[in-house]
């Protein structure tokens, strides 16, 4: 239709695999939901679009902050490569002392 934009939508794929963290050397089992440690909550930029491993950068990714919106919490991820910002649902098992200490920074 002429005039109107065109909407993607980023497409997930689960990719269910264990990892061991590259920041804190947790072994973690993944899920296929899995997308950061739930020890120190850094995480690796591997995807274009969720669980896709497209991504060439490979930076660790950094948690900066977290949001907080109805008793859920996302968690900022800033890739320290190429400064690209990610959010990411916290999960039940995620380091809630690591959570509270990064609420407690301001996200820009």
């Amino acid at each position: 239709m002429q005039g109107e934009k065109v909407i993607r939508m980023k497409k997930f794929t689960r990719t269910k695999e264990n990892f061991v963290c590259e920041k804190c050397g947790t072994s973690v089992n993944g899920n296929g939901y899995t997308n950061h440690c739930p020890n120190c909550l850094w995480s690796k930029h591997v995807d274009i679009n969720p669980g896709d491993r497209r991504a060439t950068c490979g930076g660790l990714m950094e948690p900066i902050g977290v949001k907080v919106k109805s008793h859920s919490y996302t968690i900022i991820h800033e890739c320290i490569n190429c400064h690209k910002r990610i959010p990411n649902k916290a999960s039940a098992d995620d380091n809630r002392d690591v959570i509270a200490e990064l609420s407690a920074r301001p996200v820009k």
